[in-house]
């Protein structure tokens, strides 16, 4: 695997290159990083990741110093799977002047769930995809479903940019117990991480409880959010929407069948967990 730091060095490499699947991660990788690998293997050639903790997808009084930064550990589990090329830009490879240009995704999507409870997140992750996919040019790129609004908005960036690059999803992957994989799980306390699989069991009744019929989602919300509160959880949002677009369902959706996800954000100790599940 060859390991490469600058963008020129990067174009170098890949040039000529027609097929490449691209993996882009943050680093601390896990099982559920090498998914995305596997994943993409099967989709294009040669495999490129990058490891790159960004910045601008940090609000003031996030961890962004406190991010796991775990290289080495990352280069040898990359190796394993036989990626190509692993591109570890430092912040100032990649922004070597102030990123003043940025993408900002429309409001009906970029401002409600996650975007509501950290502003500007959406900006900052989708302008370093954009300049990661300018940097590697793949043909291919995949993204986990368990940051299924960053899929979305990523996917529908790509298609308005018309960008040549198919953006392909990744089941989300878990621990036996049910806890979706997140390099923020190594926050946990032990008593935390025996906790923590209650956010995708309060996920799975919910799911339930439409699956059954009802249609009474605000109430269904509301429930599974006192779930959690009861067992200290201090939740910020369970809500049931359109896969399609995000927005939250009417009558006529529910008539129809029309496919659903149900997604969920809470914080266990000091520790803020992401889920969801599709219904």
């Amino acid at each position: 695997m060859k390991i490469i730091f600058s963008i020129e060095e990067l174009r170098d490499q890949l040039r000529g290159q027609l097929r490449t699947a691209f993996v882009p991660t943050m680093g601390n990788l896990h099982e559920g990083h090498l998914s995305l690998i596997r994943l993409a293997k099967k989709h294009g050639d040669p495999v490129v990741a990058s490891i790159f903790v960004n910045r601008l997808q940090f609000g003031p009084n996030e961890d962004f110093d406190k991010y796991p930064r775990t290289l080495q550990a990352d280069i040898d589990k990359l190796e394993k799977e036989g990626v190509y090329v692993l591109f570890a830009p430092t912040e100032k490879d990649l922004y070597p002047e102030p990123q003043e240009y940025r993408v900002n995704p429309p409001d009906d999507l970029g401002n409600t769930l996650e975007g509501e409870f950290r502003p500007g997140f959406f900006t900052g992750v989708t302008t370093v995809v954009l300049k990661l996919f300018s940097c590697v040019q793949p043909k291919v790129a995949v993204f986990g479903k368990k940051d299924y609004q960053q899929l979305m908005i990523i996917r529908n960036m790509s298609k308005q940019f018309a960008l040549p690059t198919e953006i392909i999803a990744a089941e989300t992957w878990r621990a036996e117990d049910g806890l979706a994989l997140s390099s923020r799980n190594s926050f946990l306390s032990a008593s935390e991480r025996a906790e923590a699989p209650a956010l995708y069991q309060v996920l799975n009744e919910a799911a339930q409880e439409v699956r059954n019929g009802n249609t009474n989602l605000i109430e269904i919300e509301k429930r599974a959010m006192e779930k959690l509160a009861q067992r200290h959880w201090n939740p910020d949002y369970i809500s049931i929407r359109r896969r399609a677009d995000l927005q939250s369902p009417n009558a006529t959706d529910l008539q129809q069948h029309t496919e659903l996800v149900v997604l969920a954000a809470a914080k266990i100790g000091g520790t803020r967990l992401i889920d969801n599940l599709e219904i």
